[in-house]
C-alpha cells in the first residue's frame, strides 16, 4: 500500500516533459508571438465584439460537422456529446470499405484558456491592489494588464462560496447552505451537490477542455472522503481530470493531508527540508501546465487553482515573517485610516465613502496595554508575511502562463478571497485554532510564552478579531457575517490580453460568484448544456459579465440575496437592507429569536460602504427588500434557517455508505488510511476500547498502530524501542500513558477510555494493557468535545501532521499489525 502510494506520488513529475515543453516553446513562440511582457502591460485591440462571442455560430460553427439527421455536431446542449458521425463507408469487407476516423468532440475556436484562482479568507482592505498595506507586487502587475472589479461579492463563507463558483447557482440550490462539518439533514444544508448543478469543469471538459483542481476542496462531504467513495462529489467525479489537493476547508501547509484524484499522497520532503503545501501545488500546476501545453498546444485548459492560503492555519517561514516586524505598529485603527485614504487615492472606492466607525466589539487600539500589543502584532505580522509569499507563488504561476505558446488567449480570473477577513481567531488570536473553533479560547499569557513557534508547524496561528474588523476597510463586519459588506466583497482582478485592454478605473458593477460560470462560458462559445448525463439542469442563475470586459458601464445582476448562519441581507436595485444575528467567534452562541432581528437599510449607490444606515426614515423600502428576501429564501431553499454553532458539528453525519450503521464495533488492517474523522469511530464524549493485535520484536520495533489528529488535538498508540505508549494531545496538553517494557512477539495492547462526562468534553479514566495486564493509567479533567482538527485517521502510520512531536511523521510501524479493533460502549 505504502509503495503504491509513494510511486503514484512521484508518477505524476514531469522532469522529462521540461525539456519536450521547451523544445516546443522555442520551435512555437516565435509564431505565437512573444510572451506577455511582465513590465509592459498589453495594449491589444478587441478583436471580437460581445456579440460575437456570445454567438458561436458566427465564428465556430462553421466547422461543426453536420449529423445525418441534419443537427449540427457538436451539439454541446446535451452532454457529454458523442464522437462525430462516421463519414467512411462500411461494406462487407475492407476492399469495399473506406475508414473514416470519428472526432472526438472539441474545444470551439478560439476558446481561451481559463485559471480561476480564488483564494481563502482575505479582506478588501488588505492587498495592495486595493489600498491594504500588505504588499502584493504580483496582484498588483496582474492588474495593471487588466481590470479590478470592486463591487464583487461572495457568500461570507468558504464551502458554500465554491459551491457558487462552480456551480452558477446560488450555494443553497447547490446543497452548500453552509459547511459540510455543519451540514444538517435538510438538502440545502447537506454538502452534496445535486446532479442537477453540473459544474463549470464537468461543462468545459465535455465541450473539450482539460480540466484541472490544485488546493483546496471544501465541497466533498467528508463522510464520502474514504477509499469507499462514492467519488462523483470529489473533483474528479465533478468534471476535473485532474485533482491535486485537500478535502476539507483547511490543511496544515507543513503536513497537508494530500490526495492525487483519490489516491491519498505524501510530501516529497519534511519542514525542515523546505516542505510547504503553497509552493508544491504551485510546482504540480506549472508542471501539468507545460506538460499539457507540449503534448497538445491547441487544446484549452481550465484550471481551478485554489490555495489554502489566506486561512488559517497561518504558516510560513521566518524569513517572510520578519520582512514586516514593526510594519502594523500603529494598530488597528490607523491602519483602517491608512487603507482607507489610499483606497480614497488609488479609485478603488468613491471619493464620497465613509469610513464606518470601529464597534463595541473591537478595543480601541490606544486602550490596549505592552503585552496584547506585542501578540496582536506578532499574529498580524506573520499573516502578512504568509500572504507576501502567497503572492510570490502565484506570481511564479502567472510568470509560467506568460511562458505558454497561447498566453494571449489565456483567461486569469483572480478572487481574492472566498469571503472577506476572518474573525475566527477570537479576540486574542491564537495559536491553535482548532481550540478555537472547539470554543475554548487561548489567553495571552499562553500565546506570548510560545510565540517562539509562531508560523512554524508546531502552530496553527490565526490573529485577533481586531485585525479581521482593520482588514475588511471600509466596511463593517467580517467573515460569516453575510449581511455585511464585509463578509461578502471581495477585490477580483481579471486579464486577458488578446480581448481587454488596460484601466485603471475599477469596473463598479454588482457581481457575484454565480457570475463566473456565465462568463466563462460565454467567453468559451460554450452554451450551458440542457441536459448533463441525462439529467435536466437546473438554470444558471448567474449573469454573464463578459461585456464589462469593453463596457466600463456595465451594471451587473439588479438583485442577490445573501444568507449564512442566519445573518442575512437582500440587496434590489442599489438598495440592500441587512440583519446581522450571530458572532464568528462564539461557535457556541446560538442567539435564536430571529423576529427580534434588527434589520438595517442602505443605498450603496450613494453609500458604498454601508455607512448610513436609513432604516428608521424609509421604513417602506425596509419592508419591501425585507419582503423580497422572504421570496429569494423561498426560492433557493434557504429556510430553515439555523444559527446553531458549535452544536450542530455535534450533530450525527451520514455514516459511511456502506457502513454497518447497526454496530459499534470498527475493525481496521493494515494500510487503513486517511480516513475522515467523522468517517471514523467517534473517539470523543463516548467510552471505548482500542485493541491491536500486533507482533514486536521487542525493542527493534517502532511505530504507530492507531492515529487520528494532529498537531492541534488527537490521539495516537505507538511503539517506542518497543514500549506501548499512548498520547491524549488535548490541544498541546499531552496525557501520555507508557508501558514499562518493549513487547514480544504476538501481543495484545489495549486502550480503555472511561468517559465521566455528562456533557461534550468531560474528564474521563484511562487505561493501558500489555495482554490483559495493566501497565499504565491516567486521568483527563478535560477531553476534545468537538473535533480533534484538520488531519485523519489511520492504521499503521501518522500521515499528515504528528500527533505528538516525540517522533517523526508518519513514524510507520515496523512490525507487524493484524488488525486494530475499536469498540465503542
Amino acid at each position: 500500500m505504502l509503495q503504491a502510494r509513494t510511486s503514484l506520488a512521484t508518477a505524476t513529475g514531469v522532469a522529462a516533459s521540461a525539456l519536450v515543453f521547451s523544445l516546443a516553446i522555442s520551435g512555437c513562440s516565435r509564431e505565437a508571438g512573444p510572451p506577455v511582457s511582465k513590465t509592459e502591460p498589453p495594449a491589444v485591440e478587441v478583436v471580437e465584439t460581445a456579440e460575437q462571442i456570445s454567438h458561436p455560430d458566427k465564428s465556430a460553427a462553421a466547422r461543426d460537422a453536420v449529423k445525418p439527421d441534419g443537427g449540427s455536431w457538436p451539439d454541446r446542449k446535451h452532454l457529454p456529446n458523442d464522437l462525430s458521425p462516421f463519414e467512411g463507408k462500411i461494406g462487407k469487407t475492407y476492399k469495399e470499405s473506406e475508414s473514416s476516423w470519428q472526432q472526438v468532440p472539441t474545444a470551439p475556436e478560439g476558446a481561451p484558456n481559463v485559471i480561476v484562482i480564488l483564494l481563502d479568507d482575505v479582506g478588501f482592505g488588505q492587498t495592495s491592489t486595493f489600498g491594504g498595506l500588505i504588499p502584493t507586487p504580483n496582484l498588483d502587475e496582474l492588474a495593471a494588464q487588466g481590470l479590478r472589479y470592486n463591487r464583487f461579492h461572495t457568500t461570507a463563507i468558504c464551502g458554500p462560496s465554491r459551491a457558487a463558483l462552480l456551480t452558477g447557482r446560488n450555494h443553497h440550490q447547490a446543497g452548500s447552505g453552509f459547511l459540510m462539518e455543519w451540514a444538517t439533514g435538510f438538502p440545502s444544508y447537506s454538502s452534496y451537490i445535486p446532479k442537477d448543478t453540473a459544474t463549470v469543469a464537468e461543462v468545459l471538459k465535455d465541450n473539450g477542455y482539460s480540466t484541472w483542481w490544485f488546493g483546496k476542496n471544501h465541497n466533498t462531504p467528508d463522510w464520502e472522503a474514504t477509499v469507499s467513495g462514492p467519488f462523483d462529489r470529489w473533483p474528479t467525479g465533478l468534471g476535473f481530470d485532474y485533482f491535486y489537493g485537500f478535502n476539507a476547508g483547511e490543511t496544515h501547509q507543513y503536513y497537508p493531508v494530500l490526495f492525487e484524484n483519490t489516491v491519498p499522497v505524501e510530501p516529497d520532503k519534511s519542514p525542515e527540508e523546505g516542505y510547504h503545501f503553497m509552493t508544491d501545488m504551485t510546482d504540480r500546476a506549472i508542471e501539468r501546465m507545460k506538460f499539457a501545453k507540449s503534448v497538445a498546444p491547441e487544446k484549452p485548459f481550465f484550471m481551478y487553482f485554489a490555495p489554502g492560503a489566506m486561512h488559517a492555519p497561518h504558516h510560513v517561514t521566518a524569513e517572510w515573517r520578519e520582512k514586516f516586524k514593526g510594519k502594523f505598529d500603529m494598530g488597528w485603527d490607523k491602519y483602517r485610516e491608512e487603507v482607507f485614504q489610499r483606497q480614497k487615492d488609488m479609485g478603488v472606492v468613491p471619493a464620497n465613502t465613509e469610513l464606518t466607525p470601529r464597534p463595541d466589539w473591537v478595543p480601541a487600539w490606544d486602550t490596549l496595554d505592552d503585552k496584547q500589543k506585542k501578540v496582536y502584532n506578532a499574529l498580524f505580522e506573520n499573516f502578512a508575511g504568509y500572504f507576501a509569499f502567497t503572492d510570490h507563488e502565484i506570481g511564479r504561476l502567472i510568470d509560467a502562463v506568460d511562458e505558454l505558446p497561447d498566453a494571449d488567449n489565456t483567461l486569469v480570473i483572480y478572487i481574492v478571497g472566498d469571503n472577506g477577513a476572518s474573525a475566527e481567531g477570537g479576540p486574542d488570536g491564537t495559536l491553535n485554532e482548532i481550540k478555537s473553533l472547539n470554543g475554548l479560547p487561548t489567553s495571552i499569557d499562553e500565546i506570548l510564552k510560545n510565540l517562539d513557534k509562531l508560523g512554524g508547524p508546531e502552530s496553527e496561528p490565526h490573529y485577533p478579531v481586531g485585525w479581521a474588523w482593520a482588514g475588511n476597510t471600509p466596511f463593517q463586519w467580517v467573515k460569516q457575517v453575510a449581511s455585511h459588506l464585509g463578509g461578502t466583497r471581495n477585490p477580483m482582478v481579471i486579464r486577458w490580453p488578446a480581448k481587454i485592454k488596460h484601466d485603471d478605473q475599477p469596473r463598479d458593477a454588482f457581481l457575484h460568484l454565480v457570475d463566473v460560470m456565465p462568463t466563462i462560458l460565454e467567453a468559451a462559445h460554450v452554451p450551458m448544456p440542457d441536459t448533463v448525463n441525462g439529467i435536466e439542469q437546473k438554470p444558471l442563475v448567474g449573469e454573464s459579465f463578459f461585456s464589462s470586459f469593453t463596457d466600463p458601464e456595465f451594471a451587473g445582476r439588479p438583485q442577490q440575496y445573501f444568507e449564512v448562519f442566519s445573518n442575512r441581507s437582500m440587496y434590489a436595485d442599489g438598495w440592500k437592507a441587512n440583519a446581522q444575528h450571530t458572532l464568528p467567534w462564539r461557535q457556541d452562541l446560538a442567539p435564536g429569536n430571529w423576529e427580534k432581528d434588527r434589520w438595517e437599510l442602505y443605498n450603496l449607490d450613494e453609500d458604498f460602504s454601508e455607512a448610513n444606515d436609513l432604516a428608521a426614515d424609509n421604513p417602506d423600502k425596509l419592508a419591501e427588500l425585507k419582503k423580497k428576501f422572504d421570496e429569494a429564501a423561498k426560492q433557493n431553499d434557504v429556510y430553515p434557517m439555523d444559527d446553531r454553532g458549535a452544536g450542530r458539528l455535534a450533530i450525527p453525519k451520514p455514516p459511511v455508505p456502506g457502513a454497518n450503521t447497526k454496530s459499534k464495533t470498527y475493525t481496521y488492517y493494515p494500510g487503513a488510511i486517511r480516513i475522515p474523522e467523522v468517517a471514523g469511530p467517534s473517539m470523543k464524549n463516548a467510552s471505548w476500547t482500542l485493541t491491536a493485535n500486533v507482533k514486536a520484536d521487542g525493542a527493534k520495533t517502532e511505530g504507530v498502530i492507531l492515529a487520528v489528529g494532529g498537531v492541534a488535538a488527537g490521539l495516537v498508540l505507538y511503539l517506542d524501542k518497543g514500549v506501548p505508549v499512548f498520547d491524549y494531545n488535548f490541544f498541546e496538553e499531552h496525557t501520555t500513558l507508557k508501558g514499562s517494557k518493549p513487547v514480544s512477539g504476538d501481543a495484545t495492547i489495549e486502550v480503555d477510555f472511561d468517559y465521566q462526562g455528562e456533557k461534550p468534553g468531560g474528564p474521563a479514566k484511562l487505561t493501558l494493557k500489555v495482554n490483559g495486564e495493566s501497565v499504565a493509567t491516567g486521568e483527563m479533567k478535560q477531553t476534545i468535545a468537538g473535533r480533534f482538527g484538520i488531519d485523519t485517521f489511520g492504521i499503521g502510520e501518522d500521515t499528515g501532521q504528528p500527533v505528538t512531536h516525540e517522533y517523526q511523521p508518519p513514524n510507520a510501524f515496523t512490525g507487524e499489525i493484524e488488525k486494530v479493533v475499536v469498540e465503542m460502549k
